[in-house]
């Protein structure tokens, strides 16, 4: 049995070599084409070439315990193609892995065609059928206007997503809990939001700096018109100075039970789901360049010290509602033939997407034999990624980047006896190699030559 690979950005390659190291024969399926000697492009690719990067060349942290490291240390075990030739093309970017564009697209094509059991089709896919055999879909977030059709089909229109609102994420322990107060709007429920609260004179402050702050340049295939429902706090600003003290900064029914009086705003904090000691700004989806954000969020009470795990996104992104429709091995429930990898399964990133193709390979490898894929464990960075983008609340599921927040938390002992943040990202990295390691051995697969770039979990510092 073939397997059919769809997508021939980072995530589609990955899962094709992966699965055709394993013993597959694949088909790779990329609709860019050369046509006159000109290629036939998506809106972001500039060429028609695997593994282009269309945006930056970074693959993140490079830095011993950081988990962006940890995946990448989990992903050369296994034998990642991809990050291989990541390896290969690095350039000086700091503690970051960053690569040449155009060298790393060359050694993917390069690899892909020495690859016996690979045959390249050079066409759209427009049309999804169990008689086709087993399918990894990895188009990314610029899926076909075809595709998508096919994927709702499969899936219900309400289940696919093509417009990407993303609030900042600030990490739990950087927030000052001597200045914000815990409550539910008019008390009702339990109290598990964060709330941070305004005087006029901090509003003020804080609406100018917003009003003033400097937007993210957008690409031209960015520039979509904004949905009404989840437009950018800086654009809800520039309706008026109290619009978004009407709207996600609303003080109504939120008393502070410090002073028994109804502060002039608030900003609202809500724990993430499933991503243990982080908080989500609620409402506060924008468009700001990065920087911009720290400066204009940490003026709110509370967050003067913030520490972002994630920055507010407004971006176009096409991806599946996978806590509803995937299992643990990226497969859709109600379809089990095909399996979903990269920006499209929901998770956000270029080694992310290049992580979940590695599995889609390894799982469509053991589906060809006849075998029920193991997922790999929670504990490891490779398993909380896929936890997170199966397990989430599907009401609020937004894609997610790796962080120590998704990982499986240490005992709570640990916690206390260990205070320094640095030491206990070491031990979470410890064990999730350890974590790593033996699934992997149990799965049969020999460990590749040369995957420990970077060495094991780090010394204590």
């Amino acid at each position: 049995m073939r397997v059919r690979v769809i997508g021939g950005g980072l995530a589609g390659p990955e899962a094709a070599l992966t699965a055709a190291r394993l013993g597959c024969q694949v088909d790779l399926y990329e609709m860019r084409v050369m046509v006159d000697g000109k290629p036939r492009l998506t809106p972001a690719h500039q060429t028609a070439e695997f593994g282009e990067l269309v945006c930056s060349n970074s693959l993140k942290s490079e830095s011993p315990n950081t988990a962006p490291w940890l995946l990448k240390q989990e992903m050369r075990r296994a034998g990642s193609a991809l990050l291989r030739i990541a390896d290969q093309t690095a350039v000086p970017a700091g503690h970051a892995l960053a690569v040449d564009r155009v060298e790393f697209s060359r050694l993917i094509a390069e690899a892909i065609a020495a690859e016996p059991a690979i045959r390249v089709i050079r066409e759209e896919v427009a049309h999804l059928d169990p008689a086709d055999g087993l399918t990894i879909l990895a188009t990314g977030p610029l899926t076909s206007d075809a595709l998508s059709q096919e994927i709702q089909r499969l899936t219900g229109s309400g289940h696919l997503a093509f417009y990407d609102s993303i609030s900042p994420i600030v990490d739990a322990e950087s927030i000052d809990m001597d200045r914000v107060y815990f409550a539910a709007r008019w008390d009702k429920g339990t109290a598990d939001y964060i709330n941070c609260p305004m005087n006029r004179a901090e509003y003020d402050v804080f609406l100018d700096a917003l009003l003033a702050a400097e937007a993210a340049e957008a690409k031209e295939w960015e520039k979509l018109d904004y949905f009404e429902g989840c437009l950018p706090i800086e654009v809800l600003a520039r309706r008026g100075r109290d619009t978004i003290r009407f709207g996600p900064m609303k003080p109504v029914g939120l008393r502070d039970p410090r002073t028994g009086q109804t502060p002039w705003a608030v900003v609202q904090l809500r724990k993430e789901n499933l991503r243990a000691d982080s908080y989500n700004l609620v409402g506060f989806q924008n468009h700001l360049k990065f920087g911009e954000q720290a400066r204009v969020l940490r003026l709110i009470p509370g967050l003067e010290n913030a520490r972002f795990l994630r920055y507010g996104q407004i971006h176009r992104n096409t991806y599946i509602c996978a806590p509803v429709l995937l299992d643990e091995n990226l497969r859709l429930k109600q379809e089990p033939w095909l399996l979903f990898a990269g920006q499209l399964s929901g998770v956000e990133g270029y080694t992310e997407s290049i992580a979940t193709g590695l599995l889609a390979g390894i799982y469509a490898a053991s589906l060809v034999r006849g075998e029920e894929p193991a997922p790999v464990p929670r504990a490891a960075a490779l398993g909380s990624l896929v936890h997170y983008i199966t397990h989430a609340d599907p009401k609020d599921f937004q894609p997610a980047n790796i962080t120590f927040d998704l990982l499986e938390p240490l005992e709570e002992e640990i916690r206390k006896k260990v205070r320094d943040k640095k030491e206990r990202h070491r031990l979470q990295c410890e064990r999730s190699l350890a974590a790593f390691d033996s699934w992997w051995a149990a799965s049969g697969h020999a460990r590749p030559p040369n995957s420990s770039r970077g060495g094991t979990a780090g010394p204590k510092e």
